[in-house]
């Protein structure tokens, strides 16, 4: 797999505006085809940047040391009924606190169940909800699962992802302490989660969209913020809402890694940062263990 160091900037850029819906497939195609040079094609370009989720695994469903199953929860203010992976060590008895992971625009793919199993890896019952569920589920590439998720009702959706961490809480091998940590959009939704609910246990938003002042004002929850250097459009709100979260005096901590762009936790894409992913992902998970004990 190439690395971001193998791409011009400006390629990378416009993969993070065509994978956002900042642009369409064609027009990055035309933008890109000037570094299509040596008999490589825009096509071709676009196939590298795209990611491979077998290559990437990290974890397998059928590993011993885990129970998976898909699950569905009740979402009554969503869309009535949806569903994910559920996974934790096997074999365990007791209760565990729990790990929502929340996807990016694009459904529950391989990426993030893995992200998921490596959760439960470390002693935590992780629930990857599919917010694709009500209308079919993750179709088995990402291209097609953007344009579903952006065709969904936006406030359904964040619904679904309420309700889901309310059956983390209360499903039975749950202490009822729940946390979430979510990618890009889903970074988004773990800010929105700790402004909405009061009980909730612990927040880690990898590159995601902040909350308004007034939604920041609600924060109970501690948050580890986790940025890109080379991530402009989301660091942009950054000094806002330090600014908000300072003001009303909420508990948190924010890293950023320099030198990394959007997406760098994602290791099944040449934008993956290996050394970032793995610091950023410890941090993550004695964070959880610090708030969710």
């Amino acid at each position: 797999m190439k690395k971001a160091s193998d791409y011009d900037p400006e390629v990378l850029d416009l993969f993070n505006l065509y994978v956002h819906d900042k642009i369409n497939r064609r027009e990055f195609l035309d933008r890109v085809g000037k570094f299509a040079v040596g008999g490589l094609t825009a096509i071709a370009i676009l196939k590298s940047l795209e990611p491979n989720y077998a290559e990437a695994q990290q974890t397998s469903w059928h590993d011993s040391r885990l129970s998976n199953k898909y699950v569905e929860f009740d979402s009554p203010n969503g869309h009535g009924t949806s569903s994910g992976l559920l996974s934790m060590p096997a074999n365990h008895t007791g209760k565990l606190p729990g790990i929502l992971v929340v996807h990016e625009n694009r459904g529950l793919n391989p990426h993030i169940e893995d992200v998921a199993r490596r959760a439960a890896l470390e002693g935590f019952i992780a629930f990857a909800p599919d917010a694709l569920a009500p209308i079919g589920g993750y179709p088995g590439n990402d291209e097609d699962g953007r344009a579903m998720q952006s065709s969904m009702d936006g406030d359904k959706i964040f619904e679904d992802f309420v309700a889901a961490a309310e059956f983390l809480r209360n499903h039975d091998h749950s202490t009822g302490k729940v946390g979430a940590v979510g990618f890009c959009s889903g970074g988004g939704v773990c800010n929105k989660l700790a402004a909405r609910l009061s009980w909730f246990g612990a927040s880690a938003p990898f590159y995601g969209r902040q909350v308004s002042e007034a939604d920041t004002a609600k924060i109970n929850a501690p948050l580890q913020i986790h940025y890109a250097g080379d991530d402009a459009r989301i660091n942009a709100g950054w000094s806002d809402y330090e600014a908000a979260l300072k003001k009303h005096g909420k508990e948190y901590e924010m890293f950023m890694y320099e030198g990394c762009g959007h997406g760098f936790h994602n290791d099944s894409t040449p934008r993956y940062n290996e050394p970032a992913a793995r610091l950023a992902w410890g941090r993550t998970i004695d964070f959880f263990r610090k708030n969710l004990a």
